[in-house]
């Protein structure tokens, strides 16, 4: 860079900083060419020299700038953000908050370095500047804009210098996976493994075994001694997913090394220290089974040390457009091609209920980027419970209004009217609760499957399945 550009530079960096900003220049590959010295009175000593020459996706995020971040991909596309929020890591402290604006950089007269590409600049950002706002804010993989995520984003920040076991509920689809890796990336352990075993998918024979590991000989088939899940994890966190359906008697087991650090291999009397983190998600009511005796209540709180609740997709629409637009932008990334919501497909979104929550977004972007003839994704290409518009339901032969003598035309039914656009058949009842588990078990529980054999759509039949208490 010429000492003419320099110059211009620290005069740009300089009016910046009497605003309280922080400035950067990024070059075509979002490289950081240019950094403002203010950057360590944001974050720190030594962050200028830290970040500068680094990608941005190290200072900013991935979810920002990675090779689908959304802030990146605006920018490629000669757009600009403005007012986006994202924690940044500092240390020793933790975290800082700051809002981002970007832009593509206008070049004028020569003056700036003809390397840099586009302008980002940084301010500190408060907690109630953004539970106002209403801006999308990312922070250790998450992306959200509703109230509700913003707490759940602020307990993540809170727990990065604590050890605690963190339940984490919700319903099925939600995310809790999501929030265990930010909470282990967010936590002193981040340098350590996550290992994650999911207790539904594994068989009572397997588990112990799957978790603690066992010894040559200790049952049919233990033909060589196995690490278990807990000591893969040493020095690390222990996802447990699913926790709800351990078995009993690994209640027991779970508990003591929760209560005591240690914990024996199956087949062996040797002792071995637990030096891990236990984050555990269900999506079962653990208060309701701990009254049913399938849950111990000792072991509840145990692992509930800190809990933290994710609302489903439903009760935080504002989430939806930032979270289609993140995995949007994934998926296109994968597919080698550059996607984008049109207003309709937006709309049908953030009207759509969302029974799977963010797994069935996932799905449903996915479905319509492979379907979709060019980089704008319709509503036609969406899935059709998402996709179609809702219809009218058919007009029932008129009566004779006996008091008045009238023509009069009765409303649908609103089981039928709600499934106008679905499949019901009009006039049939609602599914009784043995029809939809006889249904559901007949087909191994796979929704669509189910929903077909029943004439229903697969969003009344998750309705109906939580009114009625179903589960798995």
């Amino acid at each position: 860079m010429t000492s003419a550009s320099r110059e211009a530079f620290e005069a740009v960096t300089a009016a910046f900083a009497s605003l309280g900003r922080v400035c950067l220049a990024l070059d075509a590959q979002f490289d950081i060419r240019h950094l403002s010295p203010k950057l360590d009175g944001l974050l720190g000593d030594g962050a200028t020299s830290r970040y500068e020459g680094a990608a941005a996706e190290a200072l900013l995020g991935s979810e920002l700038f990675g090779a689908a971040g959304s802030i990146r991909e605006a920018l490629a596309a000669g757009e600009r953000r403005e007012g986006w929020r994202a924690w940044l890591k500092t240390e020793p402290e933790g975290a800082r908050l700051v809002s981002v604006s970007a832009a593509p950089l206008l070049h004028v007269s020569g003056a700036c370095d003809p390397e840099a590409a586009y302008l980002v600049v940084l301010r500190p950002a408060d907690e109630e500047e953004v539970a106002s706002a209403g801006v999308p804010t990312s922070f250790a993989g998450l992306v959200a804009r509703s109230r509700p995520m913003m707490e759940v984003l602020r307990l993540v920040e809170r727990l990065q210098h604590s050890d605690v076991s963190v339940l984490v509920t919700g319903e099925s689809g939600v995310g809790k996976g999501v929030i265990a890796r930010a909470l282990h990336a967010n936590s002193l352990r981040r340098d350590g493994p996550l290992v994650s075993v999911n207790c539904a998918a594994l068989p009572d024979a397997l588990l112990e075994s799957e978790l603690f590991g066992h010894v040559r000989g200790a049952f049919t088939g233990a033909v060589r001694d196995r690490v278990g899940r807990f000591e893969l994890a040493a020095g690390g966190t222990l996802f447990l997913d699913e926790v709800g359906d351990l078995p009993l008697h690994l209640q027991a087991k779970l508990l003591r090394v929760l209560q005591d650090r240690t914990f024996e291999r199956v087949g062996e009397s040797r002792t071995i220290a637990a030096n891990v983190r236990v984050i555990a998600a269900t999506h079962r009511d653990l208060r309701r089974a701990v009254e049913e005796g399938r849950f111990r209540e000792d072991l509840l709180y145990r692992l509930r040390v800190f809990p933290i609740e994710i609302p489903p997709l439903r009760a935080r629409r504002e989430d939806i457009e930032p979270l289609a637009r993140y995995l949007l932008a994934q998926i296109g990334q994968r597919m080698g091609r550059t996607l984008r919501l049109s207003p309709a497909a937006r709309r049908a979104l953030i009207a759509h209920e969302w029974p799977g929550n963010v797994r069935e977004l996932e799905n449903a972007l996915e479905y319509a980027a492979t379907v979709a003839q060019g980089p704008a994704l319709d509503r036609t290409d969406l899935p059709r419970e998402i996709g179609d518009p809702p219809a009218a339901a058919p007009a029932r032969p008129p009566g004779r209004d006996a008091g008045a003598g009238a023509l009069v035309t009765s409303p649908p039914a609103p089981q039928e009217a709600d499934d106008a656009a679905g499949s019901r058949r009009p006039g049939r009842d609602a599914p009784t609760r043995e029809e939809i588990v006889a249904a559901l078990e007949t087909r191994r529980w796979r929704i669509a499957d189910a929903s077909r054999s029943l004439g229903i759509s697969r969003t009344t039949l998750w309705r109906r399945m939580r009114e009625l208490g179903i589960d798995r």
